[in-house]
């Protein structure tokens, strides 16, 4: 088991983050990293004349309007990022129905409005219940996947048009909590590498009405809930504490 939200950086340790709103994952992992490196020879040892930098990472891309658990990995448990982002996903959140954007997110302008009127809440949950097992899902064009050396997003606001091959996911649920036209609230457990800006729009695709991510929250990783996650504020100053107590 690894050391939780305590900075060992002999031994290697994780941190549980609850990632800010219009934060990238990068942004949180480059924060820690400055602070832990500047600190650095007060957690281990180092010899004269070296300059040892410590290794961070994190294990699972949430994206900029995205908050919830973002686990960072230090030092030799970076070494371990492949089995976090491995585990299953619980995530909750909003998809608005009745318009459709090029990032099926609010990243981008919602266009092509459609009509919602035909819309019931067996019609919507009945709906939901398709989307669950072993999918192939189609990742956003607005997405870090690389295509031809590029990144998806790139090609995206090059305008150019890329093939993109479906991938297997699988949903283990995905449950209608509240319904509020035109938003449906949720929550979501998959598998790692599924999109849940892809499931949105395609769920309203399949409703026939076209929908998008409104909001979204990773509420556990893994064994990890956002219960147990750290503002980026009290993980700064627990790196402070821990300097301090050294």
């Amino acid at each position: 088991m690894p050391i939780l939200n305590e900075i060992d950086a002999e031994n290697g340790c994780v941190l549980i983050i609850n990632k800010p709103l219009h934060w990238t994952s990068f942004d949180v992992v480059n924060k820690l990293r400055y602070h832990l490196q500047k600190n650095l020879h007060l957690y281990k040892t180092i010899q004269p004349g070296q300059k040892p930098k410590i290794k961070v990472g994190h294990a699972g891309t949430l994206d900029p309007l995205a908050t919830g658990v973002l686990l960072v990995c230090i030092g030799k448990e970076t070494k371990n990022i492949d089995q976090y982002m491995a585990t299953e996903k619980t995530y909750t959140g909003s998809i608005f129905l009745g318009a459709t954007t090029a990032s099926y997110d609010l990243e981008t302008e919602p266009e092509n409005f459609q009509s919602i009127q035909h819309l019931t809440h067996d019609l919507i949950e009945n709906t939901a219940k398709q989307f669950e097992g072993a999918l192939m899902q189609f990742p956003p064009m607005h997405s870090a996947i690389k295509k031809d050396g590029k990144r998806l997003y790139e090609h995206a606001r090059a305008g150019e048009v890329v093939e993109i091959n479906p991938r297997p996911i699988q949903i283990m649920s995905f449950k209608i909590v509240e319904i509020k036209l035109p938003e449906v609230l949720f929550e979501v457990t998959c598998s790692k590498g599924t999109y849940i800006r892809s499931l949105a729009h395609d769920f309203g695709k399949a409703l026939q009405c076209g929908g998008y991510l409104a909001g979204l929250c990773r509420t556990q990783n893994g064994i990890y809930p956002v219960s147990q996650a750290l503002s980026i504020d009290e993980a700064l100053s627990l790196i402070q504490t821990t300097t301090a107590s050294v």
